[in-house]
């Protein structure tokens, strides 16, 4: 298998990114409809992630937050998403890059992204207007949460090398 000079890798997890932009700007905008809510694992150890120290000594290479029921001032600016959660009844605020997302999933509609260069992405899109939401629905995470990952597809012997390229998404659709 030759090398992938062109980086499709790259190309995919920036569109998945973009997903995931979109969709937290949705909640954003309109709160999270009908049982839709996300979990969101993210590298801790990524440059610009910010979250407290007592959370960081907790999840010193990984955390999953949940956000359905109790959340507030979420927002996305540039590349990054803001929120603040309560962990053990105290209000937090976290600043996760997007890049620094390893997976993103909305368990509602069977619906999840898993990332190849988690932590190694870097956005090309032009970053977005910072947005708030006025009254937000609220989403309470003290506990880790399962996150859905994706499935491939069996390889054939032929493509067996290049299997590693090859994601289906079709687990994740309803229907």
């Amino acid at each position: 298998m030759s090398d992938d000079l062109i980086g499709y890798n790259e190309m995919v997890d920036n569109a998945m990114l973009n997903v995931v932009r979109q969709a937290v700007d949705f909640a954003v905008e309109n709160g999270l409809p009908g049982k839709h809510h996300f979990y969101i694992t993210f590298k801790t150890e990524y440059p610009g992630v910010d979250i407290p120290d007592h959370l960081h000594q907790r999840y010193p290479d990984e955390m999953t937050i949940v956000l359905q029921h109790q959340f507030w001032n979420l927002s996305t600016a540039g590349n990054a998403i803001s929120v603040d959660l309560s962990f053990n009844q105290k209000l937090e605020h976290l600043h996760i890059p997007l890049a620094s997302i390893v997976t993103f999933a909305d368990p509602s509609v069977n619906f999840g992204l898993q990332f190849h260069n988690a932590g190694d992405a870097e956005i090309v899109s032009p970053p977005a207007a910072p947005k708030q939401a006025a009254e937000s629905k609220k989403s309470d995470t003290g506990k880790d949460a399962p996150v859905q990952k994706k499935t491939k597809s069996k390889p054939s012997q032929d493509d067996d090398a290049a299997s590693d390229n090859v994601v289906t998404l079709d687990a994740f659709r309803k229907k």
